[in-house]
């Protein structure tokens, strides 16, 4: 959130909002190439780029160079100019971040290993209405009307004025269709502090999300025993075929039809998690006004144990296993969306540190061995103590207590990691 100079108390909040477009198989085609265009103009602009002296790479160089190229190649101008120049636009930030140290350079854009997307700068090009209840109408470059699924107000109509009003919007398509993510500037109250209590949390495998005041946030599989069950039919089945494939042959489609049932079957599991990390959170946050966090570092979390040829690791299939159930899980979103939602509601997000918080008790705040005795059970060895109880509610409390201590963690650069209500922005796919 921003806040607005001429009008106290309040904030301009810029936020996402992503819906199912309704296509047949013409108008999917339709945008399917004006993607591949969008993907190749990306790549053509990036050969010219590093062909060219640095004296001539210049913004107004690079839209000449497009323009031509669209104007001679009808497959190129199937793309619609605006998104052409939004892909010159992305290009040139992709190297003000590689010069600033914040990303890598722009690198070139295979077909099969690229997602589709094509970008709609302007929010006037769009002519969003909602029809009835369920679908709403969006008009879409060089393809006409569209039915998308309406399933969040949007400021359309006599809803929409120059504070509150679409500004944009990308065409995105993953393994299960394409969809619209809208981008959509509102003015809003500033939120007054959340009076609600404070709450420390614990992730964890077995219980995903367990509290400090013994509430916890479950969730059944992402996948049914049947769903499964077909995932690793297709997995064997793209591994006969790529077993039957020699070296620098080209992927047959049958392969290709594999690779995209599997990708659909996780699409759903990813869709499934999505929707209960964003209810759950949602319903933390009204709940509680601060909220306390391990500061988890999930990419030593989840290295790989298979070790070197002259020292192999122990135990790698197992390793294996758990690197999946914790990636599965998506910790770090669940952290993502506690923080914007917290923040829209005036809340905090804290963060502490990690290690010991399994180990200690947290009533006598002592680490005696073997007193986790297992992943559910922890029982205090400490004679003065003896506490017994749920191993992660035990973690979530001393998360809790670390906090209220001061131990929330501050980085090198002086910025704390306590998140508040200033810098809340919400990502395109929230709700």
């Amino acid at each position: 959130m921003r806040r607005q100079d001429d009008q106290p108390g309040v904030v301009k909040r810029q936020f996402g909002h992503r819906a199912r477009l309704a296509l047949d198989s013409a108008q999917a085609a339709v945008l399917d190439g004006q993607a591949h265009a969008a993907r190749t103009t990306w790549n053509l602009l990036h050969d010219w780029w590093l062909m060219l002296p640095k004296a001539q790479r210049t913004l107004a160089a690079a839209d000449t160079v497009i323009r031509q190229g669209r104007a001679e190649l009808d497959w190129l101008g199937v793309l619609p100019a605006q998104a052409a120049q939004a892909v010159l636009k992305t290009y040139f930030q992709a190297w003000r971040n590689c010069w600033e140290g914040r990303a890598g350079a722009p690198e070139f854009k295979a077909r099969f290993r690229t997602r589709m997307s094509i970008d709609i700068p302007q929010g006037r090009d769009l002519h969003v209405v909602r029809v009835h209840r369920r679908w709403g109408m969006v008009n879409i470059p060089k393809l006409g009307r569209v039915r998308f699924r309406w399933t969040r107000d949007l400021p359309v109509g006599r809803h929409a004025d120059k504070h509150h009003k679409i500004t944009g919007a990308r065409l995105v398509k993953d393994a299960l269709g394409w969809h619209i993510a809208f981008r959509v500037a509102t003015l809003a109250q500033a939120p007054a502090p959340h009076p609600g209590p404070e709450v420390g949390i614990d992730a964890g495998i077995t219980i995903p999300l367990a509290l400090s005041d013994s509430e916890t946030a479950e969730h059944e599989p992402w996948l049914s025993k049947k769903e499964e069950a077909r995932l690793l039919h297709f997995e064997q089945r793209a591994a006969r075929r790529r077993g039957h494939r020699k070296k620098g042959e080209r992927t047959s489609r049958r392969l290709h039809k594999t690779y995209d049932q599997i990708a659909r079957i996780r699409a759903t599991a990813k869709r499934r998690r999505d929707d209960w990390q964003h209810k759950t959170t949602t319903a933390i946050a009204n709940t509680y006004g601060t909220v306390v966090v391990e500061a988890l570092s999930l990419g030593n979390m989840t290295r790989s144990a298979k070790g070197t040829v002259d020292q192999p690791g122990k135990r790698v299939a197992q390793k294996a296993g758990l690197n999946r159930s914790i990636l599965g899980e998506a910790w770090g979103r669940t952290v993502e969306l506690l923080a914007y939602k917290l923040a829209s509601r005036g809340g905090t997000l804290a963060e502490v540190p990690a290690p010991g918080t399994s180990q200690e008790c947290w009533q006598c705040h002592t680490v005696t061995p073997d007193s986790r005795r297992n992943q559910a059970e922890f029982v205090c060895n400490n004679p003065a103590c003896g506490w017994e109880g749920n191993a992660d509610h035990n973690a979530a409390r001393n998360v809790l207590h670390r906090y209220r201590t001061g131990h929330a963690l501050v980085p090198a650069a002086g910025r704390a990691v306590v998140r508040r209500a200033t810098n809340g922005v919400k990502p395109a796919t929230a709700r």
